[in-house]
């Protein structure tokens, strides 16, 4: 078992795919403006880096259907959101509270 501390508290992956095909797609909902802007809060309240709290983009998360969607680890909490005010929420309540949001919760 390995007892060395993850290197990030939480490391969160927003899909932010697009689909061509005109099917669902994080992309279309605004996914990509939206982890831009969790990034820029994550990094205003000093709470990004080694040791914090990191957000990526990511590819397909095969959750289209349900999105925009992201998903928090180490717990593998999944997400959908539809603006800056669940952003907001999530950043809030489990990032930095430590409580993951119910309502939001996929």
């Amino acid at each position: 078992m390995n007892d060395t501390p993850h290197y990030y508290t939480h490391h969160v992956f927003f899909c932010t795919n697009q689909r061509d095909d005109g099917s669902a797609c994080c992309a279309r909902l605004g996914a990509a403006e939206l982890q831009a802007y969790a990034k820029a809060r994550i990094q205003s309240l000093e709470a990004s880096g080694k040791g914090k709290i990191r957000i990526n983009k990511a590819g397909c998360l095969d959750r289209c259907d349900e999105g925009p969607v992201i998903v928090v680890y180490p717990e593998g909490v999944w997400y959908h959101y539809l603006d800056r005010a669940d952003i907001d929420e999530i950043i809030d309540t489990h990032l930095i509270g430590g409580t993951p949001v119910e309502r939001l919760r996929i």
